[in-house]
C-alpha cells in the first residue's frame, strides 16, 4: 500500500496515476470524503486527514509500504514560515510515528540555499524529515513548467507576457509535473538506505524567451516576453494581494543570480516532456 499526499493536485495525482496503473494498491491523503471521491471511484482507500493533524496523518500513513508527502505550498507565508513549520512538525511525528517502509518527500532545486528566500520552507522539511528512522528520499525539482499557466491569459489576449526571470535569454532548469510524478511514483517503489537526494529537470534548460515561442507556437500569433523591472515587483505583488512578498522576491532573485542551483548540476536527472508539449496543453485548456 502506498499513501499519497497532495493527490488532487497536479504532482500528486500523476503518482497516484502511476501507481494505479502499474496495479499498486493506493490510499489517497485528502481533505474531506468529497475530494477523494473521484480516487475511490478508482478503487484507492481513502484517508481524510489535514495537513497539520499529526494523529490523522498517522492513521493514513500507518501500514504504508512508501509514503508520498507533498507539503502544502505557502506562497505568501508568516515572515518565520509559521504555516509551514507546524505542517513539518506534525508530518515528521505523524511519520516516525507510523514508520512506514520509505518516504518520499518532494522538495525543490535550491532547498540547500543558506540565502533566505521562499523555497526555505523545503529545506526545513528537508532538515526535519533526515531524521527519520526510515529511508527518505528527498526529489528536488526544477522550476515548474506548469508556472506559466498564468502565462495563458496575457499571452492570448495582449501577445506579451511579463517575466520575473531574467535576463529573458538565460537558461533556467525547469521540469513537467509529469515527469515529476513518474520519477516519485518510481522511487517509492525502490529501496535504498538512510536519506537521499534525487535531483530532476526537464531535457534541456528553458529561457524565458523560449517560453514566449512555445506560446506563440500554440496559440498561432505573434507572444513576446517583456521583463519585469526590479523596483516594480514588490508593488505588484502587494496589489496581487500579497502581504509578505519579500519571500518571492528573493526567490527570484536566485534563479535570476544563479545561487538558486542543483547541488550536483551535472549529474541531475532529465525529463522526458519537452516545454512544448506543457505549453501546448495549457493554452488549449
Amino acid at each position: 500500500m502506498f499513501a499519497v499526499t497532495g493527490i488532487t493536485g497536479q504532482v500528486g495525482g500523476v503518482v497516484a496515476q502511476r501507481l494505479v496503473a502499474q496495479g499498486q494498491p493506493v490510499r489517497a491523503v485528502v481533505r474531506s470524503a468529497e475530494k477523494g471521491a473521484p480516487w475511490a471511484a478508482r478503487g484507492c482507500e481513502i484517508a481524510l486527514a489535514q495537513m497539520h493533524d499529526a494523529a490523522a496523518l498517522r492513521c493514513a500513513f500507518e501500514g504504508a509500504s512508501g509514503v508520498f508527502v507533498l507539503l502544502p505550498p505557502v506562497f505568501d507565508p508568516s515572515p518565520d514560515f509559521a504555516e509551514s513549520k507546524r505542517n513539518i512538525a506534525a508530518l515528521r511525528d505523524a511519520l516516525g510515528a507510523a514508520r512506514p517502509q520509505r518516504v518520499v518527500a518532494l522538495s525543490t532545486i535550491g532547498a540547500q540555499a543558506a540565502q533566505p528566500n521562499l523555497l526555505n520552507q523545503l529545506g526545513l522539511m528537508e532538515a526535519a524529515l533526515r531524521a527519520l528512522p526510515m529511508p527518505v528520499a528527498f526529489l528536488r525539482a526544477a522550476w515548474f513548467f506548469e508556472n506559466s499557466a498564468w502565462d495563458v491569459e496575457p499571452a492570448r489576449t495582449a501577445g506579451v507576457i511579463p517575466s520575473f526571470l531574467q535576463p529573458l535569454d538565460k537558461p533556467v532548469p525547469m521540469v513537467a509535473t509529469e515527469d515529476i510524478g513518474r520519477v516519485a511514483a518510481n522511487l517509492l517503489r525502490e529501496t535504498w538506505q538512510g536519506a537521499r537526494v534525487v535531483e530532476l529537470e526537464g531535457p534541456r534548460r528553458v529561457t524565458p524567451d523560449e517560453i514566449g515561442a512555445a506560446f506563440a507556437q500554440a496559440l498561432d500569433q505573434p507572444v513576446r516576453m517583456e521583463a519585469v523591472a526590479r523596483e516594480r515587483w514588490e508593488a505588484l505583488f502587494r496589489a496581487q494581494g500579497m502581504a509578505n512578498p519579500l519571500p518571492r522576491m528573493q526567490m527570484l532573485d536566485g534563479f535570476n543570480e544563479g545561487w538558486i542551483e542543483f547541488e550536483s548540476p551535472a549529474s541531475s536527472l532529465k525529463g522526458e516532456v519537452p516545454l512544448e508539449t506543457v505549453i501546448r496543453q495549457l493554452a488549449a485548456h
